[in-house]
């Protein structure tokens, strides 16, 4: 059985959306889908859109074999509730299989069960998320992560890719597969949610390092270390490297790097360069090195990328 846990002003998708995908991907099948909304207070639960869901008490039961945790605008009052951490951690502790969508990694992470583990959250919580627990190795570009039976997911939509990576576990890749066209969705989306948040929404960035940043984006082909981000801020590099972070959520290698894999994204995409030429322009000068990156940001190479872009 999947229960799907949600409180006052949870995200109206971050339950649907998985909800969606299990129905279908258990009728496909050929089982009844089993999933039990859940919370705090059994009842109807208001969503941030008004809309409510009906939802059933927090009573353990033997049958659950997959908690999924909405995120929303309340959050925050549901990582502080002493029951919902004690019913999570308690499920945890089975053995069951536990999720969370977009912000409801904040249950997680105060339940302690992300401590040490990868996980991932929002786009635009990541900056806090870091400061709040240091102890979770976040991956801020991922779509969804799975450590071990914790699964974690990007903001809102991403809840739907990782059910469907669930419905391949259960029920064999080719369901999935089904599933997602049932649904009219890629069976596994490329790239990492860096693809649409505001740190690469670098044509106008915004904050303290928004200058520094539009001045990397047209200077991709310089080396662009740690140290000339620093003298460019006029700032030491150790006292810049902790700044960045603490404003951005990722350090500023790994923030040139995904200027780097986004405009060669454009590139490939958009125009018939010499994928080495991309490299170079972009400031990969080897263009093994920027198919490593494609792959670890897509999971596909660059020339993947371009035909896709040309069969659509």
């Amino acid at each position: 059985m999947i229960g799907v846990l949600i409180f006052p002003n949870f995200q109206l998708l971050d339950a649907a959306g998985p909800i969606s995908v299990f129905e279908i991907g258990a009728r496909f099948s050929g089982t009844d889908p089993a999933i039990k909304v859940m919370a705090v207070t059994p009842g109807p639960v208001r969503s941030s859109s008004s809309v409510e869901m009906l939802a059933r008490g927090l009573r353990p039961s033997g049958a659950i074999t997959t908690l999924v945790i909405a995120g929303g605008e309340g959050v925050r009052t549901a990582a502080a509730c002493p029951k919902t951490l004690a019913f999570v951690r308690g499920l945890a502790r089975r053995g069951v299989r536990v999720a969370s969508v977009c912000s409801g990694a904040y249950v997680l992470a105060e339940a302690g069960l992300l401590d040490g583990r990868r996980a991932t959250t929002h786009w635009q919580r990541t900056g806090h998320f870091v400061k709040a627990y240091p102890d979770v190795k976040l991956e801020a570009d991922r779509i969804y992560v799975r450590d071990g039976d914790i699964w974690t997911s990007a903001g809102i939509t991403a809840g739907i890719d990782l059910a469907l990576a669930m419905v391949a576990e259960d029920y064999g890749d080719e369901i999935a597969q089904k599933t997602a066209r049932q649904l009219v969705l890629y069976h596994r989306r490329s790239g990492g949610q860096s693809q649409f948040s505001s740190l690469l929404e670098l044509k106008a960035p915004t904050g303290r390092f928004g200058p520094l940043l539009a001045w990397a984006r047209e200077n991709l082909d310089a080396p662009l270390t740690v140290e000339d981000m620093a003298e460019w801020a006029g700032m030491s590099s150790r006292h810049f490297t902790r700044a960045f972070i603490a404003e951005t959520g990722t350090t500023p290698s790994k923030a040139v790097e995904r200027l780097r894999i986004e405009v060669a994204r454009q590139r490939v995409q958009s125009s018939s360069e010499a994928i080495e030429r991309v490299a170079e322009i972009t400031g990969f000068r080897d263009p093994e090195r920027m198919r490593r990156a494609f792959i670890r940001a897509f999971g596909q190479p660059p020339q993947s990328l371009r035909r896709a872009a040309r069969a659509s």
